[in-house]
């Protein structure tokens, strides 16, 4: 049977896809308030530790890189569903360690165990969805795939902070992830479908990178150091993690210390993930239209200053808008950065390239996480964890700019 390629001729495949990535998310949305603001008081964990307070994040960084590495090839040789589905069993017990843990090093267990599920899971509905596009669809496909995942981030963020002040941080964690994690193991088992029988017949385009052979290790060198052009877009989203280590591990207890009650840092920081989320729907399609170098350059640079306006700015009203910024630059890079991966990347191979690309871009979070936990810590100044993002998004940029190409079929091939 001819399978078609396209968003129009699979809608319903992906967006079962989009609802598995909006559960994702929301996993993921576990974590990001209402445990870093509760480190101290519950865990034990002293005011001004903040390495030991970054030491969850960098569990998760690592952990995750290396599932994104082994997601991409095991996707290849087993099929994306399965895969998928071993994503959703592995996070079943995050909800329950979340409940019951004694102690910090619990709390750091818990997020390794996220980062095995977000690893396999994401990883796969990204995978899935550019199986069934189109090349000239890649930026809208992904623009779509992190908006949906995004928005399940923020929106859990702000409802774990209500939860946790109307039930207990606890009971409320362990409610909406038992929820979550359950209906997505279901969806999962009943309605998606694998997507490797597309690669089979996938839409012949130009290759822009000689295409290689298929072992592992020729495309980890090829996407992190032989390819100037791959390489640079793995530096630039390695290092736009640094942003959302920042994100996750200070931004709760920097608004904290400003006086901010929970449910306030849960708007501050749901607005980050919210404008992320949205804008990725637009901001993916921008790309299709103009490229995809000009909107990651851009998004670094906008994400950066975002950044630095945190610690100028006052007030829930200011905090919002430096955050919406830093959410905005990170929409126009996100899903831009992987879609010219993906074009970069022959059908046979691009599996694996994106799980390089994923593993560089989350081992990010754990080197992020520990850089900015040393800026803090040497200078005992929280304020300098945001300068060192700022400045690190800004060398970032440069390389990319530097060493970056266009890469969209449109431009490279006019034909196509």
């Amino acid at each position: 049977m001819a399978r078609r390629h396209g968003l129009h001729a699979n809608m319903g495949q992906i967006g079962h896809l989009l609802v598995q990535v909006l559960l994702v998310g929301m996993t993921l949305g576990l974590m990001r308030t209402v445990v870093p603001t509760l480190a101290e008081a519950s865990f034990g964990v002293a005011r001004d530790s903040f390495l030991l307070l970054g030491s969850f994040v960098v569990a998760f960084g690592v952990v995750k890189s290396v599932m994104n590495l082994i997601a991409g090839r095991l996707s290849e040789r087993w099929g994306r569903q399965r895969v998928l589905l071993l994503g959703w069993i592995s996070a079943l017990p995050i909800p329950l360690v979340l409940a019951w843990a004694p102690s910090w090093g619990w709390i750091v267990l818990a997020t390794t165990l996220l980062g095995v599920h977000q690893g396999l899971s994401w990883s796969m509905t990204q995978t899935a969805k550019l199986d069934l596009s189109l090349p000239e669809e890649r930026g809208r496909i992904l623009g779509l795939n992190e908006f949906a995942g995004y928005l399940g981030m923020a929106l859990a963020g702000v409802i774990t902070a209500y939860g946790a002040v109307a039930l207990g941080a606890r009971e409320a964690l362990l409610a909406w992830g038992s929820g979550v994690i359950g209906l997505g193991l279901v969806l999962t088992h009943g309605w998606i479908k694998d997507t490797r029988p597309w690669v089979t017949t996938s839409v012949a385009t130009p290759v822009i990178a000689p295409v290689v052979a298929d072992p592992f290790r020729a495309v980890f060198a090829k996407v992190s150091w032989q390819d100037r052009r791959l390489a640079a877009l793995a530096q630039a989203g390695l290092v736009e993690k640094f942003v959302d280590a920042l994100v996750w591990v200070i931004y709760p207890v920097f608004l904290h210390r400003q006086g901010l009650a929970l449910p306030d840092i849960g708007w501050v920081i749901g607005t980050y993930g919210v404008v992320w989320g949205v804008a990725q729907v637009f901001t993916g399609q921008l790309s299709d239209r103009i490229g995809r170098q000009r909107p990651n350059v851009w998004g670094m640079l906008i994400c950066g200053t975002g950044v630095m306006l945190m610690v100028v700015v006052h007030g829930v009203w200011g905090w919002s808008l430096a955050a919406g910024l830093s959410g905005f630059g990170m929409a126009l890079l996100y899903p831009n950065l992987s879609a010219a991966v993906a074009d970069l990347a022959a059908p046979a191979w691009r599996g694996t390239a994106l799980g390089v690309y994923r593993f560089w871009r989350d081992l990010g979070y754990g080197i992020g996480a520990l850089g900015l936990g040393l800026a803090a810590h040497l200078s005992q100044q929280i304020e300098a964890a945001f300068v060192f993002v700022a400045l690190s998004m800004a060398v970032s940029a440069a390389l990319l700019a530097y060493f970056g190409t266009e890469s969209h079929p449109k431009f490279t091939h006019p034909t196509v």
